[in-house]
């Protein structure tokens, strides 16, 4: 199954330099509406199953043109919210920066445990497990690869990305996820695939390959044959469980 991590567009606290994490309210800006818009266009002649979003306003912002495009309803999972950073709530980031803590979250992310809110690695086990039951129950119901989106935030999406390249968390900020950018792992029975990371580009019609990569000498070719037809068919339609 293939998940597009979806980070939301550019919001009012992303220009103001304010961290706004579970704040209410906090919504897109004009260029986050245009990149929401642009969402069409980047998804076109690609079949979306389905739409999993946080239940934040900037997230069900980003989806609303292109759901209703497709007449889709997006599924809301409180566990794609961004991270409940606490007392660091509407803090300016320049000021953040002087934090003991900071150092700790660039440096020891799996360590890092916010004031009155949660721990990165908190985080992480809740964001991916929300990404492998989806991607299973899609599975089960489908029985084929689809193409989903979960449209979340940008620690969040990191944390998942993170696992899905067998990184370690405290290494998750040398991933990149900036606003409206789209990352891409094809999840199978074996392994997660990471397709794309931090694509803030155009048409991903691409991603329709039926068969995902195979780890071969000399790096992947999607869509190749080998000559192991066990392996290949054990690398195809996989489930979350990689």
């Amino acid at each position: 199954m293939t998940v597009i991590l979806l980070r939301h567009g550019r919001s009012t606290a992303n220009t103001s330099h304010m961290l706004a994490g579970r704040t209410p309210g906090v919504g897109l800006d004009e260029v986050g509406h245009v990149q929401a818009k642009n969402l069409l266009t980047r998804m076109e002649g690609l079949e979306v199953t389905e739409i999993v979003r946080s239940p934040l306003l900037r997230c069900r912002q980003t989806v609303e043109p292109l759901a209703l495009d497709r007449g889709m309803t997006p599924t809301i999972d409180d566990r794609l919210v961004e991270v409940d950073y606490g007392q660091w709530t509407g803090r300016k980031l320049g000021e953040l920066v002087r934090e003991p803590l900071w150092k700790v979250v660039q440096q020891h992310a799996s360590g890092a445990v916010f004031p009155d809110g949660e721990g990165l690695a908190e985080v992480q086990a809740r964001a991916v497990a929300a990404i492998r039951e989806h991607d299973r129950r899609l599975a089960d119901t489908h029985g084929k690869d689809v193409v989903w989106i979960a449209c979340s935030h940008g620690d969040v999406i990191k944390s998942i990305l993170a696992d899905a390249l067998a990184t370690h968390l405290d290494g998750f900020q040398r991933i990149v996820a900036e606003p409206a950018s789209i990352s891409v792992v094809r999840y199978t029975d074996t392994r997660p695939f990471v397709l794309r990371v931090n694509d803030t580009g155009g048409d991903l019609s691409g991603l329709a390959v039926a068969d995902a990569p195979k780890s071969v000498p000399g790096g992947e070719v999607p869509g190749s044959g080998t000559d192991d037809t066990a392996a290949d068919a054990g690398e195809r339609h996989g489930s979350g469980g990689g």
